[in-house]
């Protein structure tokens, strides 16, 4: 038959194979984003140099450690460049192939015990045609699969240094709660002083000096919880650091301080989350890909086409290879189309597409997550703040009674338990005004994270070596 009989044939299977539209619903295309926040603080766009607003210039060191030693992130990093050479791969199948194939080789009759040498030159060429653009939907999914896992690389980046930030108000956090507990215990040994001497002298009674000795004891308890806690909080920075856990980082945070939170955050629009937050991004990329995916599996139906070219030379001498003498060629097309496969073909293009709704479901999931995160974030600190100026006149209020209490003990006013109930209130307070400072600040990290602010500068956010030897 000659080749312009299945030219009209052709032509219709390229255009059903290069029709195939996107799958991807509209609901997820555009999905139902309202236009403001619920606590809406501000609509200036999100910092991208959040880091910076603590002020404290010892984060920026320990973030760059973390961000250059941090071995899940050198593992998410090489992730991102296998798949970059994936990415390669499938460029390659654009590109004919050539191939070299030399043999020599030496028989021998065993009847006539004549030995004879062989030798063979062969150079093969191969090609697809894309007339499908099947090729062109595998490069793109291997392409939107890189952007993908580059995109979660830079939320992991993100949320590391997040991690970096919290434990490091962890471990400030413990060391004014360990300082706060040594102070409770020098209390309670100058309380146990003063009793004991006035039970000398016929002023107290034995009651009062046992109960003083037991806040003692329950004070040294919970300063050595307060060390332990300490250490803890000191060795789970330096696992993020990649340093080995030995707690030395402590003497880093003697002088540190808690920044109270006494700017707002600037939230921008929930649109922009869409936008701005690499982990969305990479979902979404997830979802362009699955699409190519079931663009590739359909196109998998449909004839390859396929040419091939061969130059070959055979000579008993391996010096007469390429003399010209008996150089040979060839030149073949071939269709390949799949014309039985039992439904093969057909479910794994239906798998392609269940797993596309899948994602679809999930990306969605996600961007709500996402919104909720911030919601929450700014509800929760909307609410920590009010508790932390609530605790804060507490704590005042504790420590005069506590001074009041101790004075009216000495004059005999009062008994010792009211001394003791005044001073675990004053302390408690302390303690609690402390821990609320650092949940406000774990609260505005998760929440610049959540909103997909950047940690550094604009002009200096170019993207950092994904492997740093």
């Amino acid at each position: 038959m000659k080749v312009t009989l299945y030219f009209p044939f052709l032509i219709g299977f390229a255009v059903l194979g290069c029709a195939t539209d996107s799958q991807i619903a509209d609901a997820t295309r555009s999905p139902e984003v309202p236009t403001n926040w619920q606590l809406q603080q501000s609509q200036l766009a999100v910092n991208d140099n959040w880091l910076a607003e603590f002020k404290q210039p010892i984060l920026a060191k320990l973030v760059h450690e973390a961000l250059t030693s941090n071995r899940t992130l050198r593992q998410a990093a090489y992730d991102t460049e296998i798949l970059e050479q994936r990415l390669v791969q499938s460029g390659a199948a654009f590109w004919p192939t050539l191939d070299l194939k030399l043999t020599s080789g030496r028989s021998q009759n065993a009847n006539t015990d004549v030995t004879a040498n062989s030798h063979s030159i062969e150079l093969n060429a191969g090609y697809e045609i894309d007339i499908w653009g099947k090729l062109s939907n595998a490069e793109q999914q291997a392409n939107l699969i890189y952007l993908a896992n580059k995109a979660q690389y830079q939320q992991s980046r993100l949320t590391l240094v997040a991690d970096v930030v919290t434990n490091w108000f962890n471990l400030v956090t413990s060391k004014q709660l360990q300082s706060l507990a040594k102070r409770r215990v020098e209390n309670a040994r100058q309380n146990l002083d003063i009793i004991e001497s006035g039970y000398k002298q016929g002023l107290n009674g034995a009651l009062d000096v046992y109960l003083s000795r037991n806040e003692l004891n329950s004070e040294l308890s919970n300063l050595a919880d307060q060390h332990t806690s300490l250490l803890q909080n000191a060795r789970n920075l330096e696992k993020i650091l990649s340093r080995y856990p030995s707690g030395a980082i402590v003497s880093s945070a003697a002088q540190a301080e808690l920044p109270l939170l006494d700017w707002a955050i600037p939230t921008g629009l929930p649109s922009d989350v869409m936008t701005r937050k690499p982990a969305l991004q990479a979902s979404w990329y997830q979802v362009l890909a699955l699409d190519a995916a079931v663009a590739f599996a359909h196109k998998q139906r449909f004839p390859s086409i396929n040419l091939n070219a061969a130059i070959s030379d055979n000579s008993n001498e391996l010096s007469d290879l390429l003399s010209g003498s008996s150089i040979a060629w060839s030149i073949l097309g071939s269709i390949t189309a799949p014309l039985f496969r039992a439904g093969d073909l057909k479910a794994n293009e239906e798998i392609s597409r269940l797993q596309l709704k899948q994602q679809e479901q999930l990306y969605v999931d996600t961007l709500y997550n996402a919104f909720a995160e911030v919601e929450n974030g700014m509800t929760l600190e909307d609410s920590l703040k009010q508790s932390y100026q609530a605790t804060l006149n507490a704590s005042q209020n504790a420590r005069q009674a506590e001074t009041l209490s101790f004075e009216q003990y000495q004059k005999g006013l009062v008994n010792y338990t009211t001394v003791l109930e005044a001073q675990g209130r004053s302390f408690d307070a302390q303690s609690a005004l402390i821990q609320l400072k650092n949940k406000l600040l774990a609260n505005r990290v998760a929440l610049y994270v959540a909103l997909g602010g950047d940690f550094s500068e604009p002009q200096n956010n170019q993207e950092d070596e994904l492997i740093n030897e």
